[in-house]
Parts: C-alpha cells; sequence; structure tokens
C-alpha cells in the first residue's frame, strides 16, 4: 500500500517486579488513561472539560474565558476534503459544531469495525442534535474513493449530515492527523516518516477547533465518557 506500513497505536507491555516474593505485571499508561485518571483526581467540577494543547494530551483544566484564550493555543489546522457524498468538507462545514474525530480505513479488519459500530451510538445519541457531528478520515484515501465512502456509509448506517467520511489528498490527511490532531506518540517517530500510526483514539473538538477529549474508540466505557462530555459541551454553549 504505497509502501505505508501500519502499526496499532497502544500496545500492552509486560512488566515483571519481584518484592518479598511477588509477581506482578502491568501496561504502560496510554493517553486515555492519563486523561480519565486526571478527570477522576483533578480539581475542576464534574461539568468542566479540559483542553489540550500538546501530543502528551495533558489536560488543562480552565474555565475562565481569559485564560482559556491565553493558554490555549493548539487549533486543528484548516483542512478541504470530499465526504461520501462527494460533498466538499471544511471547518467551515463544521462551524459552530461539536464534532468527534478519527482515522479509519473501510479494508480495515479488527479496530475499524468496532470504532464503527460504537461511534454509531453515538450518531445515535445526538441524532436531533444538528450541533454535533462525526468526521471519519480515512488513511487509506488512494483506496477510499467517494464510491467506496458511499457504500461503507450505506453499509453502517451513517447519516449524512451527521457522519462525514473523509478522503482527499494523502499528505494532507496524514499532516493534519500528526500536526493537528497528534495522531501519533510513539518514541522515535519523525514528522517525515511515511509510516502511519493507525489509531483507536477519539478526539473530541470544540466548536472553537480546540481538542476536548481522547478516547479509545473500541472500549464502551470510553464511548459513555465521550457523550457524557458531549453533554457538557452542549450545555456550556447554551
Amino acid at each position: 500500500m504505497s509502501g505505508i506500513r501500519f502499526r496499532w497505536l497502544t500496545k500492552p507491555v509486560l512488566v515483571v517486579w519481584l518484592t518479598g516474593g511477588l509477581v506482578g505485571c502491568g501496561t504502560t499508561t496510554s493517553p486515555t488513561q492519563t486523561a480519565l485518571r486526571s478527570a477522576e483526581t483533578g480539581t475542576a467540577g464534574a461539568e468542566t472539560v479540559p483542553y489540550y494543547n500538546t501530543p502528551d494530551f495533558t489536560p488543562i483544566w480552565l474555565t475562565d474565558s481569559a485564560e482559556v484564550n491565553h493558554q490555549i493555543t493548539h487549533r486543528i489546522a484548516d483542512f478541504s476534503f470530499r465526504d461520501q457524498t462527494n460533498a466538499p468538507v471544511t471547518p467551515e462545514t463544521l462551524r459552530g459544531k461539536i464534532y468527534v474525530a478519527n482515522f479509519f480505513f473501510t479494508s480495515c479488519p479488527s479496530i475499524c469495525p468496532k470504532m464503527t459500530s460504537l461511534l454509531k451510538a453515538v450518531q445515535d445519541t445526538f441524532r436531533q442534535e444538528p450541533a454535533v457531528a462525526l468526521v471519519s478520515f480515512s488513511v487509506t484515501p488512494w483506496i477510499d474513493s467517494v464510491p467506496r465512502l458511499r457504500q461503507y456509509a450505506d453499509r453502517n448506517g451513517m447519516i449524512d449530515q451527521k457522519w462525514h467520511l473523509l478522503t482527499g489528498d494523502k499528505s494532507a490527511i496524514y499532516t493534519l492527523a500528526r500536526r493537528s490532531y497528534f495522531a501519533e506518540e510513539a518514541l522515535g517517530f519523525t514528522k517525515d516518516s511515511t509510516e502511519f500510526l493507525h489509531t483507536e483514539h477519539l478526539i473530541l473538538v470544540d466548536p472553537n477547533r480546540r481538542i476536548r477529549g481522547i478516547y479509545n474508540g473500541t472500549i464502551l466505557l470510553e464511548i459513555d465518557k465521550l457523550i457524557a462530555d458531549i453533554r457538557t459541551l452542549l450545555h456550556q454553549a447554551n
């Protein structure tokens, strides 16, 4: 596939330690776990959703708008791609909307079907809420043509005006993934590499193009958290 090598983003790492005859094992801490722990132990209230400024997804808890404008400098960059209806989708299309972004490919046999199934629950939860959208970027745009995206959308019950499946220039999609959505985190991974880190992460973006959450799209409990955070942002917007 054009020399692109795919690697799954999160891999368990066995850690063995001996203390007083005990043997244990653990896993590396993912950004989603870090964010969830921060939400549980942080000083912010239940009706607060953090901001994220950096690729390590360290949550920043702010409620004062002046502080937000001063401290939160990262925004999702401009883009223009085509969706399953062959319509152009840009940040203007999503203006005033809270949206969930993810990266997938239609021929993915493993995590994508599960992510799609769980994201369908997000779509259905906010079916009647025009201020909420979903945006899925193909990481194999040379394969995922508009007609192929059309078939995928129809097969999975996706609502065209609610859920945009995007295809377009490979370089533009990968640059957006790395620099705007922070869709990479492996040590030693270079910005000019052609290797793409296909990820199960879902990124929550607010109407001001700021990142507000990261979630594992294959875990039901994290989808529940995503839905709760969207509701909080809707409440704050009103």
